[in-house]
This record gives C-alpha cells, sequence and structure tokens, in this order.
C-alpha cells in the first residue's frame, strides 16, 4: 500500500512517500520544503517523489495529511493540495493534529505548541483527547503539573516549561506513524467534511465579524 503524507503546519513542511505492508510501514522518501514555498514546492515536490519511485497519483493508496494547528497559510496549502490529489481518483484522506503526532512522538499524554501573541495551542491526551487555546498563564498552570508528561518542540517554549519533553517539530513521517492503528482500521476522514484544526479564529474572521474591535493599525514609520 502505497501512502502519501503531507505536513506543511510549522515553519519547514514535510512531504513523504511510504509503503505500508502488513506488519511494516517503510519510508521510502522525505522531502523537506522551506516555510513560505508551499504553494510553489508541495506539488512539484510530490511529483518528484512519486517519479522517483516510479508510481503515479493513482498508485497512491491513502494520503494522510496534518491540518493543524499552525500555520494558518500552510494548512490551507496542505489540505486543499491533499482534496485536489484526492478527488479525481477517489484516494482515501486521513487527517491528523500536529499536537496529537507531536504527544505520539514524544510518548507523552499531552503536547504544546507556541501560537503566538502569548498564546499556546495544547492538546491533553490522557483521558478524551481535547485541544485548546492556552492564555500564558493558564499554560504556566498546566506545564508545571504536566512535567516532563508534556511535549514540546519549540525553543520558544522551553524557557516556561523547562521540565516538558523536547522532541524535534513533528514531520509528515511522524504523522504516518501516529496514524498506523487508522490506516489498517481504514478509518478515513471525508474529504468534503474535512477542515482545518485551526484552534483559534485567523485575524480576517475575527475582524470581520458585526460589532467586532477595529483591527490595529500600524504605527507610522518616522
Amino acid at each position: 500500500m502505497l501512502l502519501l503524507s503531507i505536513d506543511t503546519c510549522g515553519s519547514l513542511g514535510t512531504v513523504v512517500l511510504a509503503r505500508l505492508t502488513s506488519d511494516n510501514l517503510g519510508i521510502l522518501a522525505q522531502t523537506e520544503l522551506p516555510g513560505k514555498t508551499w504553494s510553489a514546492r508541495l506539488v512539484p515536490a510530490i511529483r518528484e517523489l512519486l517519479a522517483a519511485h516510479n508510481a503515479a497519483v493513482a498508485d497512491i493508496a491513502t494520503i494522510v495529511v496534518t491540518n493543524g494547528p499552525g500555520s494558518f497559510t500552510g494548512i490551507r496549502i496542505g489540505l486543499s493540495t491533499a482534496k485536489g490529489l484526492a478527488e479525481p481518483t477517489s484516494i482515501p484522506v486521513l487527517a491528523v493534529s500536529r499536537l496529537a503526532v507531536l504527544a505520539h512522538k514524544a510518548k507523552t499524554q499531552a503536547a504544546a505548541l507556541d501560537a503566538s501573541r502569548g498564546e499556546f495551542y495544547f492538546g491533553d491526551y490522557s483521558a478524551s483527547p481535547e485541544e485548546s487555546l492556552l492564555t500564558r498563564d493558564s499554560f504556566l498552570e498546566r506545564t508545571t503539573a504536566l512535567g516532563p508528561q508534556l511535549a514540546i518542540c519549540e525553543p520558544s517554549i522551553l524557557a516556561l516549561a523547562p521540565a516538558a519533553t523536547r522532541v524535534p517539530p513533528p514531520t509528515a513521517a511522524d504523522a504516518l506513524y501516529f496514524s498506523l492503528a487508522r490506516l489498517r482500521a481504514r478509518a478515513f476522514d471525508d474529504p468534503l467534511l474535512l477542515d482545518g484544526n485551526y484552534i483559534r479564529r485567523s485575524d480576517a474572521e475575527i475582524f470581520s465579524k458585526p460589532g467586532s474591535p477595529p483591527r490595529p493599525t500600524p504605527a507610522p514609520h518616522s
């Protein structure tokens, strides 16, 4: 079974081609995409991976896509690419949370990502999976209680969570390993209903809402 995995949620994007057998997941190749190049590089990178292994889009059995949280632009590009590839040949799509992949990679019960603006994306998978956006104070409370059971991957969080388990940022390959049980169970998502796992609304949504505060005006340059 040929698998394609896409993750364009972080500062560095990754695309992976892999093969799943009854007893093994083998990574055939992985390509890294520098941030802000996804719209130009993602589809060519997929094409190059397939060509290097004498495969076509129609040979892909499943597409795994990391649908956030993270870069709003990256999430949209990854999702739209996955849907665009899947639709013509009805390739199944499976979406995963970047937070959940991070926790799985670190073997912890929770994970956090820097959401900027003094906020943090937080996922707790100790019981019922729960993902939320935390303020700095709320995040400090949670990280103190969790200690090494919290996974992080960004230097910007380390000072606030020195006891957390730090691992490299999750990749498209990590998303595949996290998805193994769902892949074998064929627990796919409906591409028509699939959306980004943004957790926080975009500025466009916030400031377009009637009665919302005016968009901040940049200070003039001297």
